[in-house]
C-alpha cells in the first residue's frame, strides 16, 4: 500500500531524514513515534506527497509518485489520501456538512452524490444532528470527528494522522483513537499515524521509531 525506499530529506544545512526504508500493508494502522525533531512528520508529509523527497522513492497504491506533475500529483493526493492533523481546519464561515464536502466538490463529485457520502459518515461519526452547525457551535471533539469525515469523504486508501489527538482532552483523545480502529474494519483503510500519545502508539498494529533521521525498529 505505502513503501518509502531510501528516503533523504534535507533543508538547507539540515539534514532530517537519512535514509528511511518503511512498507505499510493495506488496512494496517502503523504509529510512527520518537522526540521532537526526529523526523516524523517530515516523513508523513513526504509520504503523503506534501513535500518531495531529495532522493529515494515513494510507491502509494502501486503508483510510484516521485516523478508526477504538479497538477498529476494533486489530483492523486485529493482521491487517494485523507488527511487528519492536529488542529481541525475547518474553515468557519461553513457548515458541518459543508465542511466535509468539499474534498468531494474539488474531486467534481456532483453536491447529490457529495452530500450522500457526507450524510452516511457524518451518522457513522454519531454527528447527524450537528449537520447545520458551524464549527464555533461544536466542541474540540465534534470538531476532530468532522474532520475525520473530511479526510475520509472520497474513500481514500490512506489516511495519514500527525498528531491528531494533540489538542483534545484524554476522554475525547481516547474516543478518537477508538474511531481510527472502527474505521479500518469498516472501511478497511490504512492509517499512518504520527502520534506522542503512548495510549494510541502501543494500540496500532505496528509501532515505529524514528530517532535522528532513521527508523530503529
Amino acid at each position: 500500500m505505502i513503501k518509502g525506499i531510501n528516503i533523504h530529506k534535507s533543508y538547507g544545512s539540515l539534514n532530517v531524514l537519512k535514509g528511511i526504508n518503511i512498507e505499510i500493508h493495506e488496512g494496517e494502522v502503523v504509529s510512527i513515534v520518537g522526540a521532537s525533531g526526529a523526523g516524523k512528520s517530515t516523513l508523513l508529509h513526504l509520504l503523503g506527497t506534501l513535500d518531495k523527497v531529495d532522493s529515494g522513492s515513494i510507491e502509494i497504491n502501486n503508483e510510484q509518485v516521485n516523478n508526477f506533475t504538479d497538477k498529476k500529483l494533486s489530483d492523486f493526493r485529493n482521491h487517494n489520501i485523507g488527511f487528519i492533523f492536529q488542529f481541525h481546519h475547518l474553515l468557519p464561515e461553513f457548515t458541518a456538512i459543508e465542511n466535509v464536502c468539499i474534498p468531494a466538490f474539488i474531486a467534481k463529485k456532483s453536491k447529490k452524490e457529495a452530500e450522500a457520502r457526507a450524510l452516511e459518515l457524518i451518522d457513522f461519526l454519531g454527528l447527524s444532528d450537528r449537520i447545520h452547525h458551524k464549527p464555533a457551535q461544536l466542541s474540540g471533539g465534534e470538531q476532530q470527528r468532522l474532520a475525520v469525515a473530511r479526510a475520509l469523504i472520497n474513500s481514500p486508501k490512506v489516511i495519514l494522522a500527525d498528531e491528531p489527538s494533540g489538542n483534545l482532552d484524554s476522554e475525547n483523545a481516547r474516543e478518537l483513537h477508538k474511531l481510527f480502529f472502527s474505521l479500518r474494519d469498516k472501511f478497511n483503510q490504512t492509517f499512518l499515524i504520527v502520534t506522542h500519545n503512548e495510549e494510541l502508539a502501543h494500540m496500532a498494529d505496528r509501532k515505529l521509531t524514528i530517532k535522528d533521521g532513521i527508523i530503529i525498529n
